[in-house]
């Protein structure tokens, strides 16, 4: 479909479409994907990224001092709302983490490779682990 002119309404953006005329004839639309050419795309500032360009990227954790490197997973999606920066939404075999797309924690983006490498804080990945039996036992005695 051809986009024949928009306009702000409500903090949202009306889009016409040619051969689109009446409101009967726009209600089939509500819901469906709009998409443009990827070389059509607006150009982002620095540190910003696509959902689409993120997701299928493999998340590594840089460990530094001589430790290789880890592979989390893969990007699955990206929430945004739930706080100050967005949320990756990662999955393993085992596991789906949640870690937000903040400069402080990106080394490297290369989406030609599909890899972001990440500094992240100590224990991160750790949240929302199932309890040890240790920790178990802690709890059930307080």
């Amino acid at each position: 479909m051809q986009l024949e002119s928009y306009w702000p309404h409500l903090g949202r953006y009306v889009l016409k479409f040619v051969g689109v005329d009446s409101i009967d004839a726009a209600e089939e639309l509500v819901g469906c994907e709009i998409q443009i050419h990827k070389h059509e795309r607006a150009p982002l500032e620095p540190g910003s990224a696509y959902v689409s360009d993120l997701v299928g990227c493999e998340i590594w954790v840089v460990k530094g001092g001589g430790v290789a490197d880890e592979l989390v997973g893969q990007i699955a999606d990206v929430q945004f709302g739930a706080g100050e920066a967005p949320l990756l939404i990662i999955r393993s075999a085992a596991k789906e983490y949640l870690v937000p797309y903040a400069a402080e924690y990106i080394v490297a983006i290369e989406p030609e490779r599909k890899c972001i490498r990440m500094r992240l804080p100590e224990g991160m990945l750790d949240l929302d682990m199932p309890l040890t039996d240790e920790e178990k036992q802690r709890q059930h005695r307080k």
